[in-house]
């Protein structure tokens, strides 16, 4: 009888911790998806300024810069080991060359802050290269390791 019993304790404990993991897994992607979401909800109007779709606002843009280059440091933590599995456009190339993702990471990191910087000139002669360095940034780790929609 004991010998069942620890059998069931082993299988309840194995069984609890891999849905934990598929729950830690399924928050990852959630948690990075919202991030990159919330990047793209304050990217689009910069970019609608840059383009000169959007009227210039200086206090806006500067305001949403900074908000992406907080934001730009935090997507990399979402990407834990099984969370290639799932709901998710992220490739499987991530976890096999991680060293080069977490460099396109780190770029957008300091890509985002250089922005930043560059908004609080209000000069679109400034802004405009840091953005496009910004963009040019998000592709390439789009390119490399996100699936094509």
């Amino acid at each position: 009888m004991k010998k069942i019993y620890a059998i069931g304790l082993a299988v309840t404990v194995l069984t609890g911790s891999n849905l934990a993991l598929a729950d830690k897994v399924e928050d990852a992607i959630e948690y990075r998806q919202g991030v990159f979401k919330t990047i793209k909800w304050n990217f689009g109007p910069m970019a609608g300024m840059v383009k000169g779709k959007i009227d210039f606002d200086a206090t806006e843009f500067s305001r949403r810069a900074d908000l992406v280059a907080v934001l730009a440091k935090m997507p990399g933590e979402g990407f834990i080991d099984g969370s290639d599995m799932g709901d998710t456009d992220a490739k499987s190339e991530i976890w096999e060359n991680k060293a080069e993702f977490d460099k396109g990471m780190d770029a957008l990191a300091e890509n985002a802050a250089a922005l930043a910087v560059a908004a609080q000139s209000g000069d679109m002669s400034v802004i405009k290269p840091a953005f496009g360095q910004l963009g040019k940034t998000c592709k390439g780790c789009h390119d490399d390791f996100r699936e094509k929609e």
